[in-house]
């Protein structure tokens, strides 16, 4: 059974299993893996999908096409700002706000939280 260990930040809670406080999680811990995402269906923040899938009572939503520039969804967890999709998606593997780099590897799960 997963152990839920949701880390709470700047009054932000980042769900998940052995999250850490860069939002690193026990599916996913590089130095790299440092951003949460809001899920479409509840609103949450977790460190990944496995997390979500781990801990929700609920099936994950991915966030339509018509929210990816006007709701801001990605957490960094280095700086804690949050982006919009959008944003997110033309970053180049670092954080617009304090430039720490995020996991490249990470664009091949977009389809599992954003309509493509």
């Amino acid at each position: 059974m997963a152990n839920p260990s949701p880390q709470a930040r700047d009054n932000i809670v980042i769900h998940g299993v052995d999250v850490q406080p860069h939002t690193q999680c026990a599916h996913w811990h590089s130095d790299r893996d440092i951003i949460a995402i809001r899920h479409k269906c509840c609103g949450d923040f977790y460190a990944c999908i496995s997390c979500h899938e781990a801990l929700a009572d609920h099936p994950s939503t991915c966030w339509p096409k018509t929210e990816r520039a006007t709701v801001p969804v990605v957490l960094c967890g280095r700086c804690r700002r949050q982006w919009t999709i959008a944003e997110y998606m033309a970053c180049n593997n670092a954080c617009p706000g304090c430039q720490a780099a995020f996991n490249p590897g990470c664009a091949r799960h977009y389809d599992l939280y954003f309509e493509m």
